[in-house]
């Protein structure tokens, strides 16, 4: 995990029972970032789009932008500590994001190119997965609280997922422990912009929903997008329905693996997919029953996250906060 120390000018920052935290969550669709009190309520919010197709620069752009935002807030002189939860894969012991969702991003410095604004200075920053931010902050506050072993997945542009293990968050030497979304589910399936064949995302995620459904004669009234796609499953439309099934069935069987292989409680879903959780786990359930045989792995729940669109940036800043260097001031 990387962990950048604050420099000297954190000697201003006020006492330690006085401070807040700050989160980024950076995605294929949007950058997000809130400032937070200590247990981890969001106070105030910044959000750009993430450029489509945008160079590294660009994206980078859109990441200061949100930061400037939060640090005209006159809550931002009480932040000791910035935890970033960026789209996988993530390098936390170098600090590097690759996010497979965001092309411009290949080995970005992320927590290099951070430390050097302004608005960082004095800050300890603290950078992990998207989806282990989000697994973070079910297990404290959400969906997973109390589950000693648990799985959490974001389910939106990509697929991502992070695992609670013996009642601990499992990050990885690398912060990808639990990459599920780029697990091949379909032996024979598309080809993934990862390089592999077949995985995950390719079915579930909400970008797969909606091109399926188009490509199988979906004709939105409107823009076809995933909310559209899932208020016409509400109403009965067939091929709606039928992408859905898809998503939910490849789901049931990354599910089904990971409660064979570790015994997992629950399976807690966020992310944009998981708010047609309505269409969505209806199916799911009925496919893991026929997947998850085994009577260790029967019994696994299925959970909509709790926290939801905040979930991210939650776990991002308690995360911060635990992981602060032992010599930071407060």
């Amino acid at each position: 995990m990387v962990i950048s120390a604050p420099g000297a000018s954190h000697a201003s920052r006020p006492p330690a029972g006085d401070r807040l935290l700050a989160a980024l969550d950076i995605g294929g669709t949007k950058i997000a970032g809130a400032v937070l009190d200590a247990d981890g309520t969001v106070l105030a919010r910044a959000r750009r789009r993430t450029p489509p197709g945008g160079g590294p620069e660009d994206v980078f752009l859109a990441v200061r932008a949100v930061l400037e935002q939060l640090a005209a807030l006159p809550q931002w002189a009480r932040v000791r500590s910035l935890g970033i939860a960026s789209a996988g894969p993530v390098d936390i012991s170098r600090g590097l994001v690759s996010p497979v969702n965001i092309p411009g991003w290949r080995g970005f410095p992320l927590i290099d190119r951070v430390r050097g604004l302004p608005q960082a200075a004095g800050l300890a920053l603290v950078l992990c997965g998207d989806a282990v931010a989000m697994t973070a902050a079910e297990h404290r506050l959400g969906a997973a609280r109390g589950c000693r072993d648990a799985l959490c997945m974001v389910v939106s542009t990509g697929v991502g997922a992070g695992l609670v293990l013996d009642g601990a968050v499992r990050n990885g030497p690398t912060g990808n422990a639990g990459h599920l979304g780029h697990v091949t589910v379909d032996l024979l399936g598309d080809p993934c912009v990862c390089g592999a064949r077949g995985c995950l995302e390719q079915l579930a995620s909400g970008t797969a929903l909606t091109r399926r459904a188009l490509r199988n004669g979906w004709q939105p009234s409107g823009a076809p997008d995933g909310a559209a796609l899932a208020a016409d499953a509400r109403a009965g439309n067939a091929t709606a329905l039928a992408s859905f099934d898809t998503s939910a069935r490849a789901l049931a069987a990354a599910i089904a693996g990971v409660a064979t292989l570790v015994e997992i409680e629950v399976a807690v879903i966020g992310g944009g997919v998981a708010e047609a959780h309505d269409v969505l786990f209806p199916p799911l359930r009925r496919h893991l029953a026929s997947y998850a045989v085994l009577p260790f792995a029967a019994g696994v729940r299925v959970e909509v996250a709790a926290l939801r669109a905040d979930a991210g940036l939650i776990g991002a800043a308690l995360i911060a906060a635990d992981l602060r260097p032992a010599g930071a001031a407060g």
